[in-house]
């Protein structure tokens, strides 16, 4: 009697048989377009991460010494107690292209703290040669990070000390759950990065195939712009996960098939029944495991993916109402696609096209902009907000008005060369968005990593003031049927409690804004080349009809049956929406226009 093959999943696979002549076709090209699309790395840049790896195991141990040295601690503790760099991630899963980042996890014994590892680390790494670029310190994240880039390879860098451990060697692994004991959830949540890679690589049939299908996966999610944790977007490793699941089901199967497979069954799986890899695992540990029958906030996660690793923990707990939407509509897309592709209507080309999100998204657009007087300032800063922006998208779906509020996946960084300090102002309260607007400003784009200098002259960097910003866009579907005012002060108020609490918060040298921007106001920075760039729409004239007209905040006149979207500014300076009647008329552009337009119409019922 023949042997029944393995079974990978929780349940059984769907099929076991292989993949067809046109099957391998399809993968062979597939593998070709991945190819041209620039998806692999070349040996030379594989080398090079390799020495920013072991430059940072290094750096860990020194850091370890010299923060036993600095607790007096005995000779023979300092120089046994070690300490680890660990890879996860797209690294660790052989799916990293070029310019991907590393994620990295420094693993110390029980006497280094994570208050040691955000003071002493940081200076440590600024002595290194050369020097890294792009130094943000994030401590108040979901998981607490040190983002940075090394030799020209960016890294993610998080921390984790082992609570019963005094010596943490070069060879130590992670699988063991009694290293668990005695860790708070900040710690296991980075201790389960690297746990979680190992499991899947374990728990998928072939691993070729695997990673095959995920670089496919993970270039799609990235052109259509639904790729990134801390925006609210599945990350790597939730990403890597769905893959997997589809390899148990179809384990036999060609890279080309398992992309396949992955769209049609993710589109339409019955959201928030969860994505499992294996069974969740109970365990000897006093620690939280996910189960939305006993905890109210795992009830709340809307597409639950949960990690193989014990403790089981739900990779997509950031997924909002909204971006979860977008995720499955673009899944049905894509399928479309694919479906075409598998029948050689089509090609992998078709799959990988850009999002649309600038070009023919949204009419009305929210910019966050976070502004700081230097780079370094800003660095940090726009982090911290780009965390916290899935909570200002949480409290704008609130508003039953809002049908949708899609926030793009990515900040746009820009120095301001401002000849006052009104102007500078201005920037940062993004009333001044490019050149052009206005007289005295002019603007750049600017990479934060680069600490070469701006795209300005000196003599310009010397005569004027900079201002530099992080802005990040927030695409709104409006539903006017059932409300014909919305009113997002309170909501903008909160966020930007939420982020001036921060203990890394300086008055002085930081700021956080929203700002309306309509399509066609959108900066040339958000675009591609080859990009249409949307343009105002302009009115037709209607001279016989004779109606009744109301001023609006301009002092222009408008119709009465007129409809369209009406933008104020509170006195402290947050967006309020107003929507009347089918035709935009002019919003309000800037702080000084909206609060005089607050203050005239507040009393006036704009509304028909």
């Amino acid at each position: 009697m023949s042997e029944q093959p393995k079974q990978y999943g929780v349940t059984p696979p769907i099929t076991v048989a292989g993949p067809t002549e046109k099957e391998v076709e399809r993968n062979q090209t597939l593998i070709e377009e991945l190819k041209k699309q620039d998806s692999f790395e070349s040996q030379e840049e594989s080398a090079k991460r390799t020495q920013v790896l072991v430059a940072l195991q290094s750096l860990t141990e020194n850091f370890v010494r010299k923060v036993c040295v600095g607790k007096g601690m005995p000779e023979h503790i300092v120089k046994n107690s070690g300490g680890k760099i660990f890879t996860y991630g797209s690294y660790r899963l052989g799916v990293y292209g070029p310019g991907s980042d590393i994620d990295t996890l420094l693993v110390t014994p029980a006497h280094i703290s994570r208050h040691d590892f955000f003071t002493t680390l940081p200076p440590m790494l600024q002595e290194l040669n050369p020097p890294p670029e792009d130094l943000s310190i994030v401590p108040d994240a979901y998981v607490p990070i040190i983002k940075f880039e090394l030799q020209g390879i960016s890294i993610d860098l998080i921390f984790a000390r082992l609570p019963n451990i005094n010596s943490v060697p070069r060879d130590m692994v992670l699988n063991d759950k009694e290293l668990l004991r005695g860790c708070d959830e900040v710690n296991l949540r980075c201790l389960n990065g690297c746990r979680v890679t190992d499991e899947i690589l374990a728990l998928v049939p072939k691993t070729g195939v695997f990673k095959m299908a995920l670089r496919a996966i993970k270039l799609w999610a990235k052109r259509r712009a639904i790729y990134g944790n801390v925006i609210g977007f599945p990350g790597g490793v939730a990403w890597a996960m769905l893959v997997a699941r589809i390899c148990q089901l179809y384990p036999m199967a060609v890279s080309s098939v398992i992309i396949s497979k992955f769209f049609k069954i993710m589109g339409s799986w019955t959201w928030p029944q969860p994505v499992l890899l294996k069974g969740i695992e109970d365990g000897p540990l006093n620690v939280r495991v996910w189960n939305p029958k006993i905890y109210a906030s795992d009830r709340s996660h809307l597409m639950p993916i949960i990690t193989p690793a014990y403790p089981s923990m739900c990779a997509t707990h950031n997924i909002t109402k909204s971006t979860k939407t977008i995720i499955i509509r673009e899944m049905a897309r894509a399928n479309e696609v694919v479906n075409r592709i598998m029948v050689g209507t089509s090609s992998w080309d078709n799959l990988f096209e850009r999002h649309s999100f600038f070009t023919n998204g949204y009419r009305y657009y929210l910019s966050v902009i976070a502004s700081a007087k230097g780079k370094e300032q800003l660095l940090g800063w726009s982090g911290l907000v780009e965390s916290k922006l899935r909570h200002l998208v949480m409290k704008l779906e609130q508003i039953e008005t809002i049908k949708l509020a899609h926030p793009f996946n990515r900040g746009f960084d820009k120095v301001h060369f401002c000849a006052t300090e009104e102007e500078a102002i201005s920037v940062a309260h993004g009333e001044i968005r490019s050149v052009g607007i206005h007289d005295g400003v002019k603007t750049a784009e600017t990479d934060l990593k680069d600490q070469n200098g701006d795209s300005e002259s000196k003599e310009e960097d010397d005569s004027k003031i900079k201002v530099y910003t992080t802005t990040y866009y927030i695409g709104l579907e409006i539903n006017s049927e059932i409300s014909k005012q919305i009113d997002i002060s309170w909501a903008s108020q909160e966020f930007y409690d939420m982020c001036k609490s921060s203990e890394h918060y300086n008055v002085e040298e930081q700021s956080i804004n929203i700002a309306l921007t309509r399509n066609y106001e959108l900066p040339d920075d958000v675009f591609h080349a080859g990009d249409t760039k949307p343009v105002k729409q302009t009115k037709k004239k209607i001279i016989k009809k004779k109606v009744n007209t109301v001023a609006n905040g301009n002092g222009k006149k408008r119709n009465a049956d007129e409809k369209g979207v009406g933008f104020e500014l509170s006195e402290g300076g947050h967006v309020k929406m107003r929507l009347y009647g089918t035709k935009a008329t002019e919003a309000t552009r800037s702080l000084s226009d909206s609060k005089n337009y607050y203050a005239e119409n507040i009393a006036q019922e704009l509304l028909p």
